[in-house]
């Protein structure tokens, strides 16, 4: 019986063994899988692979794509990627089929061009190829990140899509079918030698018998006895004569007390052998619980497995985590740290180029508002006045600051504070997104004032206050810039309590005063007038806000009697055409601002945080 035993072990374990080497070598599937966009798949000027293809698999995608000619690949944040194709016809990349064999695609009708997306702010990379151009699609930071492919804007974007993944080609089940196996192989090797030593011993035992078999003194027959069977025992022992059994003690005369010999050890081996297999058959396979059995009324066990994660229904702590993780990644920062720096370096070197050539044209990329009207109107005048001071240099070099809003909508602002070389003290830079299509602009650059900190901004990013929104706040922006305005109207204005003291504030009053101090022939008025149009605010850490604005400073001059006349310097005959009129003139100056507005029920006082002054106009009446 035991050599069946053995035999059907043995089989069993080969059987196993090739299982589990299968599993691992010819069975085993591929390390990764790859996806194509189908052929004849109608193209369009922009092709979006949408961020639930990046999203559907962990690990790092290899995404190829073939064209005819030279093409871009473009990575962005899904918002920012569906804004910038916004309606232009598109074709998206959705996702893949279950084998992830085909990848999945939809067509949207719409502008049959688009801009060239080369050299958008919005991307966070970019790369260019011709005929073939490989890519490894790994998310720059938390959040969906989406592809954009297109050639020039107007020409047809590549649709020769493939997408590798990785694969899961694990095998839970190799290593304990290979140990199953190596375990059912050794108990059928033991089991067979133990029943050969057996059949070997009893051959042996019944030759004995026969040679010293005899009548004993009272004519019974000597030989072999039946072996005692212990107290409470069920089930019956062979004992062998050579005494290698259970058998009485020596000196014992109890029956049913036996002691075990070496034989009876040699066969434990066997069993422990088979209950290990037993045990290791009811492992479950990676990723499932493990439960003890459980055992009812009539001695059956209970296999049935305990619920995984991914069965048990969704608890109120996982439904809130997934909430917050939700809200997290909608309150992304609009740019990562390399982004703003690029943006950065870039309207630098724009603004240091325009200002070496004194060419107001090599700023419309990227300077807008008051940065603009000041540095054209400066290079103006040096062209003409050659002693004219420049306008203090934009240096992206030494950044002290940045601020970078999570809010996702249009238009976006951001503020960077930096000290280049050339600056005397820190900078405040202000950069404006139109629309999703623009580029960062610079609208305001001005120094911060001396004895004025920057406020702490929410670290979450600030989120943008409307110009007219007064919602926990002193003041509502415009209303701010419009009282800043008032002061600097005149010395006795009513918000001159509401507005902290100023070295702008004082040096404007002086100004004034020099103007008509100098021109006793003249009367003159002074305006300072915000832009509504040219109001950017933030919320700062403590409930407050940034307020970044532009006033029109206008000086109104009139002679005060017949044949009186007024004078002008050379920088402003630049634009008057002249440098003395008996008719009147107009001056214009353009200021950039930074207000800081406290929060309501707060005791502070409204803060200019820093502001200058350019002349960008004038005219004889």
């Amino acid at each position: 019986m035991r050599s069946k035993t053995a035999i059907v072990l043995a089989l069993l374990g080969l059987v196993l063994l090739v299982l589990g080497i299968g599993q691992r070598t010819w069975w085993q599937p591929p390390a990764t899988v790859t996806a194509s966009v189908p052929a004849g798949t109608q193209s369009a000027p922009v092709t979006v692979v949408d961020a639930a293809v990046r999203s559907a698999h962990d690990g790092e995608l290899k995404v190829t794509v073939n064209a005819d000619g030279p093409m871009l690949l473009a990575v962005g944040r899904k918002g920012d990627v569906d804004a910038w194709v916004g309606s232009a016809a598109h074709l998206t990349v959705t996702g893949a089929d279950q084998e992830f064999r085909t990848l999945t695609t939809s067509s949207v009708p719409g502008e049959a061009s688009v801009p060239n997306p080369s050299g958008s702010d919005l991307w966070v990379s970019e790369q260019t190829g011709t005929g073939t151009l490989d890519y490894t699609w790994t998310a720059p930071a938390d959040g969906d990140w989406s592809l954009l492919l297109a050639s020039d804007g107007t020409a047809a974007a590549p649709t020769n899509i493939s997408i590798t993944a990785p694969n899961d080609n694990s095998t839970p089940w190799a290593v304990p079918l290979i140990v199953l196996g190596i375990l059912a192989l050794l108990a059928g090797v033991v089991l067979f030698l133990l029943a050969r030593r057996r059949g070997e011993d009893d051959g042996a035992r019944r030759r004995s018998g026969s040679s010293t078999g005899g009548t004993d003194g009272t004519g019974g027959t000597a030989g072999t006895l039946p072996a005692t069977r212990p107290t409470g025992s069920t089930g019956s022992t062979a004992v062998a004569a050579g005494g290698d059994s259970p058998q009485a003690a020596p000196g014992s005369t109890e029956p049913g007390k036996a002691t075990f010999s070496k034989r009876a050890r040699v066969g434990a081996p066997a069993g422990a052998l088979m209950a290990t297999v037993a045990l290791l058959v009811g492992v479950a396979p990676a990723g499932h619980a493990v439960t003890t059995p459980a055992t009812d009324g009539a001695g059956s066990v209970s296999s049935e497995p305990a619920a995984t994660p991914s069965d048990a229904p969704a608890t109120a702590t996982e439904t809130a985590t997934a909430a917050a993780t939700a809200e997290k990644a909608a309150g992304q920062p609009v740019l990562l740290d390399t982004q703003f720096s690029r943006i950065l370096d870039a309207v630098a070197s724009a603004v240091s180029t325009a200002d070496a050539a004194k060419d107001a044209g090599q700023l419309q990329d990227r300077v807008a508002g008051a940065a603009l009207d000041v540095r054209s109107a400066n290079y103006r005048i040096r062209s003409q006045v050659a002693d004219y001071a420049a306008v203090v240099p934009v240096t992206s070099s030494r950044l002290l600051t940045r601020v970078i809003p999570a809010d996702a909508a249009w238009p976006r602002t951001t503020m960077a504070v930096t000290q280049g070389d050339e600056n005397p003290v820190p900078q405040l830079l202000t950069l404006v997104q139109v629309s999703p299509r623009d580029n960062y602009k610079l609208v305001g650059a001005s120094p911060l004032l001396p004895g004025q900190t920057f406020p702490t901004m929410d670290a979450n990013g600030p989120a943008p206050v409307p110009a007219d929104d007064a919602s926990d706040l002193q003041y509502s922006p415009a209303e701010a810039l419009g009282g800043l305005g008032d002061v600097l109207n005149s010395t006795s204005s009513t918000w001159r309590d509401r507005l902290a003291p100023s070295p702008y504030i004082a040096d404007v009053d002086s100004y004034q005063q020099d103007i008509v101090s100098a021109s006793p022939d003249g009367s003159f008025g002074f305006t300072h007038i915000s832009d509504p149009a040219r109001i950017h605010a933030l919320r700062t850490e403590d409930g407050g806000a940034i307020v970044v604005g532009q006033l029109t400073f206008t000086v109104d001059g009139t002679p005060k009697a017949e044949g009186a006349k007024l004078n002008v310097a050379d920088d402003a005959a630049v634009f008057t055409g002249g440098k003395e009129t008996s008719t009147g003139l107009n001056l214009t100056f353009t200021e950039p601002v930074v207000l800081y507005v406290p929060a309501a029920g707060s005791t502070g006082q409204l803060t200019l945080l820093s502001a200058t002054r350019g002349l960008t106009g004038g005219s004889f009446k």
